[in-house]
């Protein structure tokens, strides 16, 4: 029986409305179309007096350790940072240190699309230089294409083929994994994607991570 797969969306922009959220909002449709996904949403900014109380105390309260659950189990993570002092923001970091303390293996092999927001293409580094290394570490497998919007580029050439292309990396990860896990999902790439392929003696062999993301790569 095929089972749709569970996007989870973590938004850390502090604004009402914001272009954080904007940016994830468009990243998780078009990831959902690619996916076949439910989405959910967890916005840090909700979450923000949970996150410090947990620093003080070491227990979630009720919403901090619903979201905590939600991202454990999820498929696949869309993360969207708005950039403070050339890097994303205290909250969006607290949000995941709390969640590596209650479970450090929580992102391993967990597919993740990185995004960030901010008032000039000049941050546009902090993917590369903040985010990515932050979601290696935490043993995600992040996906190639990450995603800057910068005050200019909404409504500017660009900005939706990078969001098309990220999402599409990312559903081709998230149908790849769970493959890996044995089940079936709703999804063409589940069955025909980077992650399986024909063996010599019928059924499917499993692609290693790297080759996926090789596959991916124009």
């Amino acid at each position: 029986m095929k089972r749709r797969t569970k996007l989870v969306v973590v938004s850390a922009g502090l604004s009402v409305p914001s272009s954080t959220r904007l940016l994830a909002d468009r990243l998780a449709a078009a990831t959902a179309r690619d996916a076949d996904a439910d989405v959910q949403v967890v916005e840090l900014r909700d979450l923000a007096v949970e996150i410090a109380h947990n620093f003080t105390n070491g227990f979630p309260g009720p919403a901090l350790a619903s979201a905590i659950e939600a991202v454990t189990a999820a498929d696949g993570l869309v993360v969207v940072t708005p950039v403070f002092s050339a890097s994303y923001s205290g909250l969006f970091k607290s949000f995941f240190d709390v969640l590596s303390v209650s479970d450090q293996d929580a992102l391993a092999g967990k597919p993740v699309l990185i995004a960030a927001t901010g008032g000039s293409a000049r941050h546009s580094l902090v993917l590369e230089h903040a985010l990515r290394p932050l979601f290696s570490y935490l043993r995600a497998v992040v996906v190639p294409t990450a995603v800057y919007a910068a005050s200019e580029d909404w409504g500017a050439e660009g900005l939706a083929a990078r969001v098309e292309r990220a999402a599409g990396e990312l559903a081709g990860l998230m149908a790849g994994a769970a493959f890996v896990r044995g089940e079936t999902v709703g999804t063409a790439e589940a069955s025909a994607g980077p992650s399986a392929a024909p063996a010599a003696g019928g059924g499917f062999e499993v692609v290693p991570f790297a080759q996926q993301l090789a596959a991916l790569r124009p």
